[in-house]
């Protein structure tokens, strides 16, 4: 009996976690003149099959970069966590055309709401649509 040939994707997963910046964002005109330490975590779905057959680093989602587009995009003032997410997830699919779905929490530590408060933070999940 013949079998047909079996075809296998690598799915995987990148992430980068607890990741920190010191910016300049916020909806109060003071936070973004005195600035805040603000978080990010992300986790990258991605198709990770030429990468883990070939072990060569331009077949994957190199961190490095992913750090770096995350990083330019903290440095432009935003007054929403939820614009600074949705611009860092479009710079990654832009960057990385085998993203299937991202998922980014970004955190302001401390934030200034009157009381205490060790973070506040929005999280998105964005599916890529063909």
């Amino acid at each position: 009996m013949h079998h047909p040939p079996v075809s296998i994707t690598y799915m995987g997963k990148i992430a980068l976690e607890g990741l920190e910046f010191f910016a300049f964002h916020g909806y109060q005109k003071e936070e973004k003149k005195i600035g805040n330490r603000y978080g990010v975590d992300i986790v990258v779905d991605a198709d990770l099959e030429e990468a883990a057959l070939h072990d060569q680093l331009v077949e994957t989602i190199d961190y490095t970069r992913l750090y770096e587009v995350v990083r330019k995009e903290m440095q432009e003032s935003s007054s929403l966590l939820e614009h600074i997410a949705q611009r860092i997830v479009d710079q990654i699919f832009l960057t990385y055309p085998q993203v299937n779905q991202i998922e980014i929490t970004v955190s302001k530590f401390n934030p200034p709401i009157g009381g205490i408060c060790k973070r506040a933070y929005v999280k998105l999940r964005k599916v890529r649509t063909q």
